[in-house]
């Protein structure tokens, strides 16, 4: 515990106690995580979107991934907290990173071909609390929906 806040007050990368997964790339994971589980299915389109967006960002491998994945989702059992996440989202990134964020929540959002009422809820919330503005948001959005396939935008389901 002591080597953890150490790091923290050095600004070096914070560690999970539980795995030694880094605090922020779980808090962008623990947020994707409950996005997706928003519509009551945590399906295999949205964990192998999840899966393609930590690649990406994070530059992870499948396995560090999952684990990122494995680790999100437990923590999102036990509790949908986002006060957490997001306030290491905003701590820990910069304006654009967190704009990039918002990105890859529409990203999941949409991973299932739809948007329910309560994932397009989920979004709105979580921008305000990384201080993205709801224009950043929507822009971020049309970036999403212009990457998918045509006939695949999916409308807002209840």
């Amino acid at each position: 515990m002591i080597e953890i806040l150490r790091n923290i007050l050095n600004g070096g990368v914070a560690k999970d106690a539980g795995g030694g997964l880094p605090a922020q790339q779980l808090a962008v994971v623990a947020l994707l995580v409950e996005a997706a589980k928003l519509d009551g299915v945590f399906g295999d389109d949205e964990r192998l979107r999840i899966g393609q967006l930590l690649r990406a960002r994070f530059g992870r491998d499948e396995a560090g991934a999952s684990a990122l994945i494995a680790a999100a989702d437990e923590q999102t059992a036990r509790g949908g907290d986002l006060y957490g996440p997001t306030r290491t989202v905003r701590d820990n990134f910069d304006h654009g990173q967190r704009v990039e964020i918002v990105e890859m929540l529409w990203e999941v959002a949409y991973a299932d071909g739809h948007l329910h009422d309560f994932e397009a809820n989920l979004l709105r919330r979580v921008a305000g609390l990384i201080y993205v503005t709801d224009r950043e948001s929507g822009e971020a959005r049309k970036r999403v929906l212009g990457r998918r396939p045509a006939g695949t935008t999916g409308g807002t389901v209840k």
